[in-house]
């Protein structure tokens, strides 16, 4: 097993953070689209705020797989 130490650790922590910012910026157009579609057409509002929820489960999903990817290569 090769222990790798140093710039690569540091690295994968800044890949990890950089996940989770995607995904804070991401959310927040999410929810901003949706909070402004709501305003426009209050009576889709179920169907919007539907679509909203799926786009932010699968946003943070994609979000939490970086960080794991991210901390992985951190412990190699």
């Amino acid at each position: 097993m090769i222990v790798m130490t140093g710039m690569f650790g540091s690295i994968a922590a800044i890949g990890a953070g950089l996940a989770v910012l995607g995904a804070g910026l991401g959310i927040g157009r999410i929810g901003g689209s949706a909070v402004e579609a709501i305003a426009r057409n209050p009576e889709a509002s179920g169907k919007i705020q539907t679509a909203m929820l799926i786009a932010a489960a699968l946003v943070e999903g994609i979000a939490l797989f970086g960080v794991v990817v991210g901390f992985l290569g951190a412990k190699q």
